[in-house]
């Protein structure tokens, strides 16, 4: 008994392509894990069906274009010390975009999963969301409030970049994951 358990922990971490060498010639067969997709048939009709699949396909895009033209403004800013003015109205212009993708983000969820954030297909993207919003909005508190310094305010937006190129990235893969999963199986998620 003892040794059939064992077998079966060494069997799921194995990496050996030849098992009957590694740990005798009993083969202990792993159940495989049923395929988990992103989306079922009934939420992959509604993310077709729905007008914020496109709001949120715009929005992207210009929220990015906005991104790249404020860092390069924050990063003259800091490089030379002029722009303070223009850096600091692309990092408010930054943030609403910000705002604006995740209310609409939201309202997509909504139609798509039944939930407003947090839905099993998108959940470490809307955690990791969350934070980007606390430090774009930090960058807000701290400009509106004169807590800090502007140089201080600038490296406040560069983290607040820094978590939004993590957290793009993030729905660029599930972005990626949607479209091989369509391209793999027309009828993709009726295990799911």
């Amino acid at each position: 008994m003892l040794e059939r358990i064992v077998d079966r922990v060494i069997a799921r971490v194995d990496c050996c392509p030849w098992p009957a060498h590694a740990y005798g010639a009993r083969i202990v067969p792993v159940p495989a894990r049923p395929m988990r997709f992103l989306y079922s048939p009934a939420e992959r009709r509604r993310r077709d069906a729905t007008r914020w699949t496109l709001v949120q396909g715009i929005l992207a895009p210009v929220q990015f274009a906005v991104f790249a033209a404020s860092l390069s403004l924050v990063l003259h800013y800091l490089v030379t010390g002029h722009g303070l003015a223009a850096a600091t109205i692309s990092v408010l212009a930054k943030t609403l975009c910000l705002y604006l993708i995740m209310v609409t983000g939201s309202i997509w969820e909504h139609k798509v999963f039944g939930r407003y954030l947090f839905a099993r297909a998108f959940l470490w993207e809307d955690v990791f969301s969350i934070l980007v919003l606390a430090l774009h909005t930090l960058y807000v508190v701290v400009l509106v409030t004169g807590a800090a310094p502007p140089r201080m305010q600038m490296f406040i937006a560069l983290a607040a970049f820094a978590s939004y190129v993590i957290n793009a990235g993030q729905f660029v893969l599930k972005l990626r994951m949607a479209r091989h999963e369509q391209i793999a199986s027309p009828v993709a998620g009726q295990a799911g």
